[in-house]
């Protein structure tokens, strides 16, 4: 039987994919490995995945590619499912304002609807 992995991933909406599928292969294969390690690890480095301060409960997904930076914001939904959101190439050190504003609103809507 096999080992059941400690979370599971989606993604709400087609925010996430619209970005993922404009990059490179060589971008989406890194973006797939970085999500294959937060479905697989127990404690995922912060390397790859971290709380964004000033919000409640989102976290962002890290992937370097070369020189480029990428995040993927997300949510948890019951304990161990991790909800993608939107996702956006990093620019400069601060997540910017209107990505965490639509994070925060997309987590809203998807917590509306499941409770509906």
């Amino acid at each position: 039987m096999p080992e059941k992995l400690p979370r599971e991933i989606y993604y709400y909406k087609d925010y996430y994919l619209k970005f993922f599928n404009k990059l490179s292969p060589e971008v989406q294969k890194k973006i797939n490995w970085t999500l294959e390690l937060l479905l697989q690890l127990d404690r995922i480095p912060e390397k790859f995945f971290k709380h964004l301060a000033g919000s409640e409960g989102l976290y962002e997904i890290r992937i370097e590619y070369g020189s480029n930076h990428y995040r993927v914001l997300c949510f948890f939904d019951d304990g161990n499912i991790i909800i993608l959101v939107n996702s956006f190439q990093k620019q400069t050190m601060k997540i910017p304002k209107r990505e965490m504003k639509l994070a925060e609103k997309l987590k809203k809507q998807y917590f509306d609807e499941k409770s509906k």
